[in-house]
């Protein structure tokens, strides 16, 4: 997990740099799918041809929730707020994905709620807190912790008011982002007790993702242009996001899920916000705030 943080903040800054130059989200999650398909299709054929468990309806319907909750919806609507708002903010606001998970959990008794130990009071303040937190950081920007860049300039009132606009849009969609890919953990631990083929699966949910993503974008994207990679930026950021994001990062989830559970699983992502801040200080140039206001943040 430790490593899949890494790799998940390198993704969110090349992503960010891609969308930044006018890649199209919907054109970068049908190919991040495809490729992870690729990627993942003849290691799933070669190790699991002979213990491969026969498709069923159930498991059919199974994949193609795991397909939309976890590699398609949570996706695009993280990609709509990464381009709304920055690398560190978009994060930072899924680190309510595991009190999503945790509080989605007790209904379906994969967490016990012991008011009366420790450990079940230090969940709950856990989550108290960490809600609080990605509150604060959606409200308030406070002082800056590193030097602006010398290209920013001061915005109008009309930007002001765009960027406001915009600021609320990622946070929103960054929110029910969240809240799907809680859902998705919790149908992937499910989903591996009914079909135990670890890379057979997940290859069968990226093939339904690119099928679902590619028929919004018949339809949203209909021109052909935006469909050809023609920067170095671009195919870099489609193959990472595709074979380590998707392929191997997924994989490495799934396998945690199976051994651990959702809860401990999704307990790593505040990780991924330490490690993409560093980055993008450095690669993007961005300021980091103590906190993030939607009404001043220029």
């Amino acid at each position: 997990m430790l490593a899949v943080c890494a790799v998940f903040a390198v993704l969110n800054t090349l992503t960010k740099m891609a969308f930044n130059k006018g890649m199209h989200i919907t054109v970068l999650i049908t190919l991040r799918q495809l490729t992870a398909f690729l990627f993942l299709a003849p290691i799933a054929y070669y190790r699991e041809r002979k213990t491969r468990p026969k498709m069923t309806l159930e498991i059919s319907v199974y994949l193609f929730f795991s397909a939309v909750l976890g590699a398609s919806l949570t996706q695009w609507l993280f990609f709509v707020g990464l381009r709304y708002t920055t690398a560190t903010f978009a994060c930072a606001f899924v680190n309510m994905t595991p009190m999503f998970t945790f509080l989605v959990a007790l209904p379906f008794g994969m967490e016990k709620l012991e008011l009366k130990t420790g450990a079940g009071i230090a969940k709950v303040i856990g989550t108290t807190v960490g809600f609080t937190g990605a509150v604060i950081l959606a409200l308030y920007q406070g002082p800056s912790l590193t030097r602006p860049s010398s290209s920013s300039s001061p915005a109008s009132g009309a930007n002001i008011g765009a960027h406001r606009r915009s600021w609320v849009i990622g946070s929103v969609a960054l929110l029910a982002g969240s809240a799907c890919w809680s859902f998705w953990f919790i149908l992937q631990s499910r989903l591996g007790k009914k079909y135990p083929a670890l890379y057979s699966g997940n290859a069968l949910m990226f093939l339904l993702s690119f099928l679902q993503m590619a028929a919004v974008g018949l339809v949203t994207e209909r021109d052909l242009s935006l469909w050809i990679l023609r920067t170095k930026l671009q195919i870099i950021t489609v193959l990472f996001v595709g074979i380590m994001g998707s392929g191997v990062g997924f994989l490495a989830m799934s396998w945690c899920i199976e051994q651990r559970g959702p809860v401990f699983t999704t307990a790593f992502t505040p990780l991924i916000q330490l490690i993409a801040g560093a980055i993008n200080v450095i690669a993007l140039h961005e300021q980091l705030h103590v906190g993030r206001c939607m009404m001043n943040n220029v």
